[in-house]
């Protein structure tokens, strides 16, 4: 990679407090519902004392679901003179009101505004708060900036996107999808307070009785106001403090992070890492880093008005992975860091290879137009896992069902660090074709890893927000733009470009059979564009993770196993497929215990692209003293050429008995999808 010597990591700042110290408190909304905040403070402040406040902002219930968590990701913080303040969302967790009909409501964000306008009129603050989270947490903050409460100063998000329709859970590249949160957040949003979960109708109703978010987004198949009124990317104006970010190369929200560097008008910088959707502390696959110095550096000059440099600090720290073998185990991912000053890199430049008739990628563009058949095959995709991330297995089974372009062996590495991005010139048989494009490293063994990837709609060639069908047989030119990656490619190996027409179940397949074409040569070639690594990088370092959390007594872990299993079970005859997921965690408390269970699976056969399904199974045990209630929930969604067919059952269990059960049914027809 270099021989320069790297970069010395970021100082570590001593904790000045041992410990931190945690009250709850209540936040009074102008229609008079309270918002449940836990507030946790340095242990041992002297009287008087005011210091910044960092929120975080979630649904996912501060007394349960995530209090020993909270304890872990704040304790660094608040240890180095910080108040953290954990909020729940109105109709979740502790506080109080009606449980919003989706995530990130107009509710939600006004709330949002009030809450920082009374942490910032505490005694105990200086007037400073700033926003932090991973996630829900990360949308948020990125969403309150955009609204500009007067005391918010600054935020971190981790893991969170600027685009709800592209890039969000609902809609990955524009095409639907459907996994594990459309099963965990209609089931977590229906239970009501800890430790005493009561069970009146007061409680129940405004909680238990709300339509399933996912019913919502189904009905919201295409881009435009309902998305894009809390996404920032129509604007990024709107944005004007301070914005750190970070992600992983194995986190499918990575986009945003190239994008928001690039467009906002403030200071913003970024770090991405070999992570899934994790804080880097404690990433699996790793190295994990101590990236918190750096947060704390951030913090310390926008909350506490120290001169000490961040807004110099690099626009983006990026790990530049080298090739592993395929396989979903793997403790740490290989490379190393490099730091730019700039991003876009005033170096950046790209190599193109364009796609042959001997399919093969090559330098130059062939002589003349040809086109290869590609059969759509709606089983195909399941290798490629359930989101733009994750470790996944070698492709070489997806591939033989796709169409493939390899480069000659390579004599000399090959790095890349962007967003590579492919033009197909197609055809297609039938009026919705999508196309997926995966960019692979193929190991002198034959062994394929996959290193990125992206799909299109070739209904949403004129926006996402414009479906149109396709006219059979006429040639189109489809941008597919690829997910933001780095890689080295090694002297011996060969790069490779493979496309499906399915990549299943991560995203739901077309509802007719059909057969597309891919052009090589010609005007307007089929090709793919590759970011080369800039050589303005310069070498990078984080301190290793040493500082541990502090406990919380009386709180354990009851196994946790995400991302959970899955199987892969086909039937050659039938030429069906069928993909089973499950995962489990839970916890125990001072009260007693919880214990969540979830199953998914995904059904399809190649004879009929119509007809997909998802079955979906989750619950939640909550054991207390003298009661046992169980919170469950069933999703079956289903397609035909022209619907897709909804039902959502919930139901709570008191000691084995039902007290209660809602259940919603739709035929939604297909718009673009």
């Amino acid at each position: 990679m270099s021989a320069l010597p790297a970069a010395a990591p970021p100082a570590v700042t001593a904790p000045a407090y041992a410990r931190l110290t945690v009250r709850e408190a209540w936040i009074p909304m102008r229609d008079g519902t309270r918002l449940a905040v836990n507030l946790f403070f340095p242990a041992g402040l002297a009287p008087g004392t005011r210091l910044p406040v960092i929120l975080e902002y979630l649904p996912y219930r501060k007394d349960d679901w995530s209090v020993a968590r909270d304890v872990a990701d704040y304790s660094y913080f608040v240890r180095r003179g910080y108040i953290a303040a954990r909020l729940d969302v109105r109709g979740t967790g502790r506080s109080e009101g009606r449980t919003p009909d989706r995530e990130y409501s107009e509710t939600e964000l006004r709330d949002g505004s009030e809450a920082i306008a009374w942490l910032a009129s505490r005694p105990w603050s200086n007037g400073n708060v700033g926003m932090m989270g991973i996630s829900w947490g990360g949308f948020n903050a990125i969403q309150m900036a955009m609204r500009r409460p007067p005391a918010l100063r600054a935020i971190i998000a981790v893991d969170a996107s600027d685009d709800l329709f592209h890039d969000d859970i609902h809609y990955i590249d524009g095409i639907m999808h459907a996994d594990e949160y459309e099963l965990s957040m209609d089931l977590q949003t229906a239970e009501t307070r800890v430790p005493d979960f009561p069970t009146g109708e007061a409680s129940l109703r405004p909680r238990f009785d709300n339509p399933p978010w996912f019913l919502l987004y189904l009905r919201h198949q295409r881009d435009g106001p309902f998305w894009r009124r809390a996404s920032l990317r129509p604007d990024y104006a709107r944005v004007r403090v301070p914005v750190f970010m970070l992600g992983g190369f194995y986190d499918g929200y990575r986009d945003s992070i190239p994008r928001m560097l690039a467009a906002l008008p403030g200071t913003a910088a970024a770090i991405v890492g070999p992570w899934n959707h994790t804080f880097p502390h404690d990433a699996v696959p790793g190295p994990a880093v101590e990236w918190r110095a750096t947060a704390v550096r951030w913090w310390d000059r926008w909350l506490k008005g120290k001169r000490n440099g961040a807004e110099r600090l690099p626009k983006l720290t990026a790990f530049v992975r080298d090739w592993y073998p395929p396989g979903t185990q793997r403790a740490t991912i290989p490379g190393g860091w490099r730091s730019f000053a700039a991003w876009p890199a005033p170096d950046a430049a790209t190599r193109t290879f364009f796609f042959t008739p001997e399919r093969s990628l090559a330098d130059l563009r062939p002589a003349g137009p040809s086109a290869q058949a590609l059969r759509n095959v709606p089983t195909a995709g399941a290798e490629a896992g359930f989101w733009w991330g994750e470790l996944t297995v070698d492709q070489r089974p997806l591939d033989a069902l796709g169409l493939c372009y390899d480069s000659e062996i390579l004599n000399a590495p090959l790095a890349i660090l962007g967003n590579p991005g492919a033009r197909l010139r197609v055809t297609a048989s039938a009026p919705l074709a999508n196309w997926y494009v995966r960019l692979e490293d193929v190991a002198p063994d034959g062994e394929v890893t996959l290193v990125t990837g992206g799909g299109a709609s070739g209904a949403q060639r004129d926006g996402a927000d414009l479906p149109r069908p396709l006219e059979r047989g006429r040639a189109y030119a489809l941008d597919v733009p690829l997910h933001f990656t780095s890689w080295v490619f090694p002297r011996g190996h060969r790069i490779r470009v493979a496309v499906t027409n399915s990549l299943w179940p991560m995203l739901w397949p077309t509802p007719y059979p059909l057969v597309t074409t891919l052009g090589a040569g010609g005007a307007d070639p089929s090709r793919v564009a590759l970011p080369l690594l800039p050589a303005s990088g310069r070498p990078a370092s984080f301190a290793p993770v040493t500082e541990k959390p502090q406990a919380v007594p009386g709180v354990s872990d009851d196994g946790d196993d995400w991302p959970g299993r899955y199987t892969i079970e086909r039937d050659v005859v039938a030429s069906a497929t069928v993909v089973r997921w499950s995962g489990a965690y839970g916890q125990h408390f001072p009260w007693g215990s919880e214990r969540t269970a979830e199953a998914l699976v995904y059904r399809q056969a190649d004879c009929c692209s119509e007809r997909s399904s998802v079955h979906g199974d989750a619950s939640t045990a909550v054991s207390l003293r003298n009661r046992q209630l169980v919170w469950s929930v069933r999703l079956d969604v289903t397609s035909d050429a022209r619907f897709f067919h909804y039902r959502f059952i919930r139901r709570l269990t008191e000691n084995g008995r039902q007290i209660r059960e809602r259940a919603w049914s739709a035929a939604v027809p297909r718009d673009g999808q």
